[in-house]
């Protein structure tokens, strides 16, 4: 298979969010009405195969999923926006995630109560079934580190055999603040890191948390750091940082999903041959666009690429 026509898998979290819009944050213990409610595909992973889908990449979708109504509502989303899920791993008798979701439409933020109770995640033993040759690049949201590493040990050996033009491309997020994820620092070509996690780690910029953070990714990779509206840093291995600003909307809806689209965004432009800067500035300006609507298909009228 050429290059131009391998997928971009996303490994990770696939959930249902019930969002309700609101007009102010409820207070505790109230009974208010919300503006809207709805139910709509969540999860790191599968949010950012839906922005790749949307940008007009081939997109597939591994991570685990149970059966029953909500699954059904899951699987039929994926397929409205062409997402290959042939690699979902199903556990029958398992509870589906979910998160509940208050969007304040009159501040932007979200704020969410997530539930998982005893879906496991995808393994490298799943993962090891895998045909690697139909994929490009292979990302990963940051979830259970000592199986993904052996997963992305499972691509680098896989690599070795290929000419480097052919190579999948490896990413990783670390997006939350737990100990085990910052083992996956040295795995990704590409590694974003979360503004909580460069927080944790003291740095109180983009700048700061690229440059202090850098040491921990290996050599020749790309470690980038969203900041919300302070835009977004890279650093590669020439040592240069590079920045794009933000690009906000004219206003502020929905910020849900806005670092999934980022992560997305970036990755679409990367896997096309952009240099780094280009997709630092791509991706911040279609996660700004998506903070001007609720949801993502609104993503497609501004950037789809042939």
């Amino acid at each position: 298979m050429d290059q131009e026509n391998r997928k971009i898998l996303c490994v990770g979290l696939v959930c249902l969010d019930i969002i309700s819009v609101v007009d102010k944050y409820p207070e505790e213990d109230t009974d208010s009405r919300c503006v809207s409610q709805r139910w709509q595909r969540g999860g790191n992973a599968s949010n950012s195969c839906t922005v790749l889908s949307l940008l007009g990449a081939q997109s597939a979708f591994m991570g685990s999923l149970c059966a029953g109504p909500v699954a059904d509502f899951i699987l039929e989303d994926f397929h409205k926006v062409s997402i290959d899920v042939s690699l979902v791993c199903e556990h029958a008798q398992c509870v589906a995630p979910a998160s509940v979701v208050i969007s304040n439409v009159r501040t932007g933020s979200r704020t969410i109560l997530h539930m998982n109770r005893n879906l496991p995640d995808v393994t490298a033993d799943d993962f090891s079934k895998v045909d690697l040759s139909q994929f490009k690049w292979i990302h990963w949201e940051g979830r259970n580190a000592a199986e993904q590493i052996k997963m992305i040990q499972q691509v680098v050996k896989f690599n070795e055999a290929l000419p480097r033009q052919q190579r999948i491309s490896i990413s990783v997020e670390i997006e939350k603040t737990r100990e085990a994820l910052y083992e996956l620092f040295p795995h990704g070509d590409v590694v974003f890191v979360s503004k909580d996690v460069a927080r944790h780690f003291g740095f109180q910029s983009a700048e700061a948390a690229v440059r202090g953070l850098y040491h921990r990714v290996k050599d020749g990779s790309v470690l980038i750091c969203p900041w919300a509206e302070h835009g977004a840093d890279a650093l590669g291995p020439d040592g240069i940082v590079l920045h794009s600003d933000a690009f906000p909307p004219e206003a502020l809806v929905d910020t849900l999903g806005a670092g999934d689209t980022f992560n997305a965004a970036v990755i679409f432009m990367l896997s096309k041959g952009g240099c780094l800067q280009e997709a630092l500035t791509f991706g911040c300006r279609v996660a700004g666009r998506k903070c001007g609507f609720h949801g993502f298909d609104n993503i497609s009228q501004y950037f789809t690429h042939e």
